[in-house]
Order: structure tokens, then sequence, then C-alpha cells
């Protein structure tokens, strides 16, 4: 069965698009900025808020500590930049707290194993494996020893190498999801029809997709091609400071697109052709020659 239950809800086919607000570090080492990420996403109606962890002394390359560069908090090294950019204890208690008073699930991509330690303190509901951490087999042996589910992103990888991550993880209650890693992503390498590959490859586990296009058309076009959960960057300004804000949504995005989402659910319907109560009258007033003695 093509489903995985992520604190009370049920991700899968016949359940509700899962939709995830990745705030990621769009916050800029800001807590009141995260606050308002989460609380546009509760507006929003997501299900769910994401946010990454890393440890800068494992996850920065030491050749890269001491370059400069032009950061909000001024020119300072590569390092102090990441250690800005990271929320420690007092950080993560607030946004564990804050999302439960908001009833909204939040989650975290661990990008080393002491980040996973870390993260455990607080009981995330699952774990994402970013897509550049796909290949760090210690780091995926060490989310699966939490028994927690794992979001397993698949940009910047092979199929080979997401068979070799999938069969490390099994006994997990893993997701899948097709993303390219580009930020933001060109629309023609976006290749949505690997959810169909995926779906086909993978019969048991919800696939989905990790989107990091301009424009909303592409996760519209993810869910009619099958998508069981969906990820999408958010922020409060597209022209904010950072990497990833031009790749990402904002709120009132954010909203148009969960709406929008609920109604191509409905649109879709259950793939049985039938004739609904609502089009009798047409037909009685319109078809000349039935075939049909009795509708069902």
């Amino acid at each position: 069965m093509r489903e995985v239950k992520v604190g009370n809800k049920i991700i899968g086919d016949g359940h509700p698009v899962y939709i995830i607000a990745e705030i990621g570090i769009n916050h800029n080492g800001d807590i009141e900025i995260a606050k308002q990420l989460i609380d546009g996403s509760v507006f929003a109606k997501c299900d769910a808020v994401k946010f990454q962890k890393r440890t800068p002394e494992i996850c920065v390359p030491r050749s890269e500590w001491d370059i400069e560069r032009d950061t909000p908090w001024g020119r300072i090294r590569y390092i102090d930049y990441r250690h800005k950019m990271e929320f420690g204890f007092a950080e993560f208690e607030v946004i564990d707290q804050h999302c439960k008073e908001k009833k909204i699930h939040w989650f975290a991509s661990p990008w080393d194993t002491e980040s996973v330690d870390f993260l455990e303190s607080f009981n995330p509901i699952m774990y994402k494996v970013a897509s550049a951490s796909l290949t760090d087999l210690e780091l995926l042996g060490r989310i699966k020893e939490t028994k927690k589910p794992i979001m397993l992103s698949t940009g910047m990888s092979t199929i080979e190498e997401v068979v070799i991550a999938v069969d490390l993880l099994k006994g997990s209650e893993l997701l899948i999801a097709q993303s390219t890693s580009c930020y933001p992503c060109n629309l023609n390498e976006l290749n949505l029809n690997v959810i169909r590959t995926y779906r086909e490859i993978f019969p048991n586990i919800p696939i989905g997709y990790s989107g990091h296009e301009t424009g909303l058309a592409p996760t519209y076009a993810a869910v009619s091609l099958g998508a069981n959960f969906v990820e999408r960057h958010i922020t409060l300004d597209r022209a904010m400071w950072g990497s990833d804000q031009a790749a990402s949504v904002e709120i009132h995005g954010l909203f148009s697109m969960v709406r929008n989402i609920r109604d191509i659910e409905k649109a879709l319907g259950d793939g049985r052709k039938k004739i609904f109560e609502s089009e009798l009258n047409s037909m009685k007033k319109l078809r000349r020659i039935s075939n049909v003695k009795e509708l069902a």
C-alpha cells in the first residue's frame, strides 16, 4: 500500500496531498522571521513547515572557512556567516513550541550526524534527506536509526544512486521526491515525468515533488501526475537577501497554491467513468438515443 503515516496525517494514494512549506534558511538567522513564516504557512493551510540544520565545521570545507563574504552582518568569514545562519537549541525550542501552538507539523533536513542527534531532542515527526546528502550513506544510516519517516529528495542524482539509497533505507517509512537542484530551476530541467517513473519503480512508496522553480504551474502539474506530497521554498519577500529567496514562494502565492491544489484534487476525481446526477437533466433534454436501459 502506497502510504506513510506522518504525525496525525497519512501521505499516499487516496489521501490529500501533503503540502510542505520549506522555510530552510530563508529566516536569515532571525527567529522572528521564522515565526512569521510559520504563521504564513498556517494561514495558507499547509500541513508542515521544514527547516535545515547543519554543523558548520563539518559541512563547510576547511579551505572555505576564511573566505570573506558580504552578508547582512557586513563582510565576514564564511564560517562565521554559516554560524549566524544556524539556529541553536533556544531557537528550535521556540520553533517547536510555536508549531505546537499553531497545530502545524515541523521537521528538518539534517546535513550531518551531529545535527540528527541535535534534532532528536525535539522529536520531529520525520526527517528529510536533502538531495546533496543522498550519497552520504553514514548520514542515511543515522537517520534510519531514529525510526522516523524519511523524505528522500533526489536532485543531482542518477537512478542508480537513488536505488542504492532506497535499499539502504529499506524498512523505514520512506517518501521519495523528484527534484532538480538548481535555484531557481529552468522549466525544461524539472523532468516532472520522473514522478511517473518513480511510481512504477517504487509501487509501495509515496512519491512527491520538491520544486525550486519560479511560478506555480509545475507544482500543479506534479499533483496531476500523482504526487502524494509537494514541497516549495517560501519567503516573506523574494527580494530578501539569501541564495534561496528568488526560488521561493511568497505567502500570498503559497495561499493560492494550497487552494488550487485542493481544487485540483477535487477535479481529478476517482478515475471511474460515471454519469453524475447533475448531468441527468442535460441527458433528458439533449440526448436523443440511449443504448443504456437503466442508469446504475
